[in-house]
């Protein structure tokens, strides 16, 4: 093995990432470029857990604009638990989520009930095909007949990928709370799945 030269020019270390309750503050006083380094660091897991809510990309795309339209309009009066972002933003994009997929589910009432046609998309078709969107679904449907309490852990912890510790400062109780509702909701999943 040889040994790289030294060119005598140091590198500079590499900057410290603010933390979110930093950045957090700032945004709250109106510091936008401090909430577009919130947006670039949170962006793609809050996309990430919206498409594992809904199991749409369309969806995705939209409860993500408003998660963060949602932030921006109300950080001066949000306090972060724990000084991350992440499990405040999950819980709006979890709320928004289910507010869509009420939305989404009376048009499709109202359009069997009028009997209309709907336009074919392309894009559903792609969608539609990908294997595991079908069993995501199912998933996504199991997790909202679970009672309130297992739901909302299972939504932060299973399809949210939070930590039982963040969860419980979202959902203001203990981390021994969540772990209980986890397991009874795995239970229920596991046995509801086997059936469909």
């Amino acid at each position: 093995m040889t040994a790289v030269p030294d060119s005598g020019v140091e590198s500079a270390p590499e900057p410290v990432p603010r933390p979110d309750g930093e950045l957090w503050r700032r945004a709250s006083r109106g510091d936008e470029a401090a909430f577009t380094e919130l947006f670039h660091r949170h962006a793609e897991a809050v996309w990430n857990h919206a498409y594992r809510l809904s199991g749409s990309w369309a969806t995705a795309e939209d409860v993500t604009s408003s998660t963060f339209v949602t932030a921006w309009s109300k950080c001066a009066a949000v306090t972060l638990a724990n000084d991350s972002a992440r499990p405040w933003l999950f819980a709006v994009a979890a709320n928004i989520a289910r507010t869509h997929g009420r939305g989404e589910r009376r048009l499709l009432r109202l359009r069997r009930s009028q009997r209309l046609e709907a336009a074919h998309d392309h894009a559903d078709d792609v969608t539609d095909r990908m294997a595991n969107e079908s069993r995501l679904k199912r998933v996504v449907t199991a997790i909202g007949g679970l009672p309130k309490a297992q739901r909302k852990a299972a939504e932060l912890c299973l399809l949210g990928d939070l930590s039982f510790a963040e969860a419980a400062a979202v959902l203001g109780v203990a981390e021994a709370t969540v772990r209980s509702q986890i397991s009874r909701a795995r239970a229920r999943l596991r046995a509801v799945l086997e059936e469909s």
